[in-house]
């Protein structure tokens, strides 16, 4: 066994262009491999929904997201390629069929180890949804979660063995930011206590609490400003136009805060994001779905240390334990509010906050996350290597 030697990987997920959570974790992942040193560049199997086109020179196969047989035609193109390892970003909504069960006859058609990671699990899910995720899990040599608080889950309600699951945290990219105050004057937002909210937007996001908790907020502390930050999610836009971002601008209009609430309707790059979340002293996820596994949005905010205020969904309940943040109520504007207030007019609370916050963020950043799954790759090829040796 050589155990020095390049080892060859893909991924199936989607990627850039498509405006899409996994696709932009998908390539920061995928960019930090490229500096381990014992893997060659990981290369990209792509999903594509027609919507764009993909000219990124690591997209070395397409399946198109709606035809059953591009799967099949795909993993056995992959059976034939050198690629050792299959890495399987998994979303419901991102692969064919009902529940995307067009994954399955890739699946049961490959040859290669693949691993998944789970962007989403559900406590209660439909029985094509269990399904899925158990064979996934009995087919593949590892499940990757995002979140702790998902392990139980897995195993009890999904039936995957303890031993294949791995916890590995959601990446943050890293940047050297100037201090907030400077970022603050630069944006014209000095003095101002910034809260902000980031994200592909749709009505799941339940920003009309946050907004309504806001308008709550400023009665008191006139300086707060709040930013909504992102597109509406393209799926949604396609589906019904801009319905929902008129509906919260509307309210923002009734409520009498047109000055207190900003909205930046563009899809925002990572360097603006970091900028946007250097100047927030609060990040707000409002949420409505209790079952949010993993948000990549509230673990860039801790990543850069941010006090948090959130609904209490899975993920936000991990990260935002032993004193990281503050969670409210969901569709309780004045239970969000009411934490508000607390840091705000709790300076000391606080910076402990951010700090306990950032000591978290820091093992976070992707140079640390990457390098976790790079060894999780290895293992995993090397162990099938000696598995297929073993066999007489």
């Amino acid at each position: 066994m050589v155990l020095n030697r390049m080892r060859n990987i893909a991924f199936l997920s989607t990627y850039p262009p498509r405006e899409c959570g996994i696709a932009t974790f998908t390539q920061d992942l995928v960019r930090e491999l490229d500096n381990i040193k014992l893997l060659q560049k990981p290369k990209i199997v792509a999903l594509n929904n027609d919507d764009y086109k993909y000219d990124d020179h690591r997209v070395k196969m397409e399946i198109n997201q709606f035809n059953r047989e591009d799967y099949i035609k795909a993993a056995k193109n992959i059976n034939n390629s050198s690629i050792e390892l299959l890495v399987i970003e998994h979303e419901y909504g991102i692969f064919g069929g009902e529940c995307g069960e067009y994954l399955l006859d890739f699946v049961n058609n490959l040859n290669i180890p693949f691993v998944t990671t789970l962007h989403t699990v559900l406590p209660k899910p439909s029985f094509k949804q269990r399904e899925i995720l158990k064979i996934l899990g009995k087919k593949g040599k590892k499940i990757i979660t995002m979140s702790k608080n998902t392990v139980d889950m897995l195993e009890k309600i999904y039936d995957i063995d303890k031993h294949k699951i791995e916890v590995i945290h959601h990446g943050v990219p890293f940047r050297i930011m100037p201090s907030r105050e400077k970022l603050k004057l630069k944006q014209g937002l000095k003095d101002k206590n910034i809260i902000s909210t980031f994200g592909l937007i749709g009505p799941s996001k339940g920003l009309e609490y946050g907004i309504e908790a806001v308008a709550e907020v400023v009665k008191k502390h006139k300086d707060v400003v709040y930013l909504i930050l992102g597109q509406t999610h393209p799926c949604i836009k396609r589906e019904k136009g801009e319905e929902y971002r008129e509906r919260l601008e509307k309210l923002v209009d009734s409520l009498g805060i047109k000055d207190n609430v900003w909205f930046i309707n563009k899809y925002l790059t990572k360097d603006e994001i970091i900028n946007y979340l250097q100047i927030s002293d609060i990040y707000m996820t409002p949420y409505l779905g209790k079952d949010q596994a993993v948000s990549g949005t509230l673990a860039y905010a801790a990543g850069y240390g941010r006090v948090i205020v959130s609904t209490p969904y899975i993920y936000a309940k991990e990260m935002l334990s032993e004193g990281r943040g503050m969670l409210g109520e969901f569709k309780n504007a004045h239970s969000l509010a009411k934490c508000i207030d607390y840091i705000l007019e709790n300076p000391d609370k606080k910076r402990e906050m951010e700090h306990k916050t950032l000591k978290v963020g820091k093992t976070m950043m992707w140079k640390s996350v990457a390098k976790q799954y790079a060894e999780l790759f290895i293992t995993v090829i090397e162990e099938n290597k000696k598995e297929g040796s073993l066999v007489v």
